[in-house]
């Protein structure tokens, strides 16, 4: 099956851009890695791609005081291989090297990964767990939200029609563990689990085990005590669903895993 037919426009400029996306049916294509094959299933149909690959300030990772911002088009591939996001976010390089194939990662992007807020995927967990801020540009200019205000429900987000986001903003500081289990090497994940502290503050992101990735805060409270009493409380957190290969009980077994893994590694009891 291919695409059905649709009109293709690449702006220069993200005010270019902003203006294509006013006309009605426009949707935004970034690396492609997820919607290229959604046209081809004829799942979406859009009446005008905005091919926003050639705006060059979409792009990049810098510092900024305690701050690691990366721009919307940065493929994971460059996030898996900078040695900038090696040293100041090491959970966004570890999560890059998890996800799909060499293929996928040299094209996709970190912005199509989280507008698209796929609950199998690895960086909106990231995003929670690192309590990171979304920044999203309009024809009324910069708005900033919270991840946990930006991820509403499955591929559903805060992001609205005419805007585009430009980049995400990722605190350093901290320690952090990433984990996954799949099937088999680059497949979705079955659970999968971003995990940060920071000072006294621990955040559990999982992914993969519900609509959308989701901060653990009851088993967050109880890894204080123990890892014991942490992988007890995640039932009060997640509910996950049956999939094709998993019950509902697996995949929070496996929950607890990762959650196990990773509490051990901060050397917790």
């Amino acid at each position: 099956m291919k695409a059905a037919a649709f009109a293709y426009a690449k702006p220069r400029s993200l005010a270019e851009a902003l203006d294509l996306l006013e006309r009605p049916g426009a949707k935004i294509l970034a690396g492609g890695q997820s919607l290229i094959p959604s046209l081809n299933m004829r799942l979406s149909a859009p009446e005008l791609l905005v091919d926003i690959g050639a705006i060059a300030s979409l792009g990049g990772m810098e510092l900024n005081g305690s701050t690691v911002r990366i721009g919307a088009l940065t493929t994971h591939a460059q996030i898996e291989k900078s040695t900038l996001v090696r040293r100041h976010v090491p959970m966004l390089a570890d999560a890059a090297v998890q996800i799909a194939h060499p293929a996928v990662r040299n094209r996709g992007t970190l912005g199509g990964s989280l507008a698209l807020a796929d609950p199998a995927a690895e960086y909106p967990a990231c995003a929670l767990a690192l309590d990171a801020t979304l920044v999203i540009h309009g024809k009324k200019g910069e708005r900033r939200t919270k991840a946990t205000e930006f991820f509403k429900g499955l591929f559903e987000t805060d992001l609205k029609p005419d805007e585009i986001l430009t980049g995400a903003e990722f605190p350093t500081g901290g320690e952090s563990s990433f984990d996954e289990l799949a099937r088999r090497q680059g497949d979705y994940a079955s659970a999968g689990l971003a995990a940060h502290r920071r000072d006294s503050e621990i955040r559990l992101a999982f992914f993969g085990v519900a609509s959308q990735a989701i901060l653990a805060k009851h088993a967050a409270a109880e890894a204080k005590k123990s890892i014991a009493a942490a992988q007890q409380a995640l039932a009060q957190d997640l509910d996950p669903p049956a999939d094709l290969y998993h019950s509902g009980a697996t995949k929070l077994h496996l929950a607890r895993v990762l959650l196990g893994r990773a509490l051990a590694r901060w050397n917790m009891k």
